[in-house]
């Protein structure tokens, strides 16, 4: 009986420490710098493989400029510097990565988002931000706040995000992922941009819009 106790425990435990498990894997070495030379293998891997750890360089952990400001001249206001491991090689499976965002003046935004594969936390640098999340079905809460320079806020692995600068001025924050590439999928892009289209009929009865709405949207997108 106490075997059956024992295995059942096990179960559970083995089960719950999958469920845990909500960023990138640990390494199994001090640092894997990414390796792009490549080309000759037809193996995929979760992540980048490594080159030979006698052959790293303080350059592949290092990286530059993320101090100077981007040009917020497009039609959401916003541009985000994502510095990954495609950026700073020695990111590789560390599971971390850092992004610089700046806010166009009067309404600049970072449009609702997710990151499939990472947490974020955000410091506003310099401006006000409006910021917020929505939690999963069926309560489709919004928590939302407005961040001054120095307030820090947290967007759950996931869920539908957004920033919007409501300050006269430029805004600029940093944000950091537990990932080493966290993804970001744009929801008006993923929905009305996808490559092929989504079916007309079928965002008209999700969104309750005409079709011809959600034609105009997908030509505009």
């Amino acid at each position: 009986m106490k075997g059956v106790h024992f295995l059942v425990a096990y179960v559970l435990l083995a089960s719950a420490s999958t469920f845990v498990s909500a960023s990138d894997p640990s390494p199994l070495q001090d640092f894997c710098v990414a390796n792009d030379d490549d080309n000759d293998i037809d193996v995929f891997v979760n992540g980048k493989f490594c080159k030979d750890p006698s052959l790293a360089t303080p350059e592949d952990f290092f990286l530059s400029g993320l101090n100077n400001p981007r040009d917020t001249l497009n039609q959401v206001g916003s541009v985000v510097t994502l510095a990954n491991d495609e950026k700073i090689p020695g990111l590789n499976t560390l599971g971390i990565s850092i992004a610089r965002i700046d806010y166009s003046a009067l309404g600049g935004q970072h449009p609702p988002h997710i990151h499939p594969r990472a947490t974020e936390i955000l410091v506003v640098l310099e401006g006000t931000l409006r910021v917020g999340f929505v939690t999963s079905s069926p309560y489709n809460r919004l928590f939302t706040k407005e961040l001054n320079p120095g307030d820090v806020f947290v967007f759950p692995v996931g869920l539908i995000h957004f920033q919007e600068n409501i300050g006269s001025s430029g805004a600029v924050a940093l944000a950091a992922f537990n990932s080493q590439n966290p993804g970001d999928i744009s929801i008006s892009n993923a929905v009305f941009g996808s490559d092929p289209p989504i079916d007309p009929d079928v965002l008209a009865k999700a969104f309750r819009m005409d079709k011809n709405v959600v034609h105009q949207m997908q030509l505009r997108i």
